[in-house]
């Protein structure tokens, strides 16, 4: 069954505010290992920043591995018939 149009932009949304959590999680317990001092605030902004670079490559190697699909199925449907004029 594919998936509808709406349920993707559900599943992504929900990948971007999980993940978002995850760095914020992740930054406030690392960085003060690195005695880096960060306050909230500033851990959400980093997140943000962080959640915005990832969409962008997640966004750009898409766009890659669809132009890398849409060639391979315009090779294979230009094959030769194996006839020579």
């Amino acid at each position: 069954m594919k998936q509808s149009r709406t349920m993707s932009l559900v599943e992504s949304l929900t990948n971007v505010v999980v993940g978002y959590g995850i760095a914020v999680v992740t930054q406030v317990l690392v960085l003060p290992l690195f005695e880096l001092t960060v306050t909230l605030t500033e851990n959400m902004v980093i997140g943000v920043i962080f959640t915005a670079v990832s969409i962008a490559r997640s966004f750009t190697l898409r766009r890659v591995f669809e132009v890398i699909r849409m060639r391979s199925a315009n090779e294979a449907t230009a094959a030769p018939s194996g006839r020579r004029l």
